[in-house]
């Protein structure tokens, strides 16, 4: 799970990259496959990174800096220097547990607006790193929640779309500014 990218966790104060906020068409169009994972692939990867570490964020998918592809990062320990960051490349949940968690999140897509969100405890999942090595991983606690909020952004799915607590959900929506015309609820399987 090592990163070949040497990273610094540093914030800066002009990031290479801009979030997008929900809204934006960019969040909503399904990400496409990573054909090939070159140096393209590593700086946009190493980009992602720095921009989501001088967002004060954990995770980032690709769409959410405007580029439609299934690439995302987290780091579950941003300020522990000794951590490795994940770079996950056209990543799939191949299984989850039957048990669901309902935990607070948050999006950097959607700023100052944090809501419970019922997901699965644990996950197994596929995907290449950023040198095309294939690898599968079980996650649990933060790090699952994490990848699947991720992953739901490469569907064009926000976490919003996943609050049950309407009355919480328009509450914060109205505090903050945000139209609830931008929510796409998602269907119960």
């Amino acid at each position: 799970m090592t990163s070949v990218i040497v990273f610094d966790k540093q914030k800066l104060q002009k990031p290479p990259l801009n979030v997008y906020n929900l809204g934006h068409r960019v969040l909503r169009q399904p990400a496409k496959r990573v054909a090939k994972i070159d140096t393209k692939i590593r700086q946009l990867a190493k980009q992602m990174l720095q921009t989501m570490y001088s967002a004060i964020g954990i995770g980032l998918a690709a769409p959410q800096v405007g580029i439609n592809k299934q690439l995302i990062v987290v780091d579950c320990d941003p300020d522990n220097p000794h951590s490795p960051p994940l770079i996950m490349i056209n990543p799939e949940i191949g299984n989850y547990s039957p048990q669901l968690e309902l935990s607070e999140e948050g999006c950097l897509s959607v700023p100052k607006i944090y809501l419970d969100v019922a997901r699965p405890v644990q996950i197994e999942v596929s995907y290449k790193d950023e040198q095309g090595r294939a690898h599968i991983i079980q996650a649990d606690g933060l790090l699952s929640r994490v990848i699947q909020h991720e992953i739901d952004h490469l569907k064009g799915v926000m976490f919003v779309d996943r609050v049950e607590n309407q009355l919480a959900l328009t509450a914060q929506f109205s505090k903050h500014g945000f139209s609830q015309s931008h929510i796409r609820p998602v269907r119960k399987d």
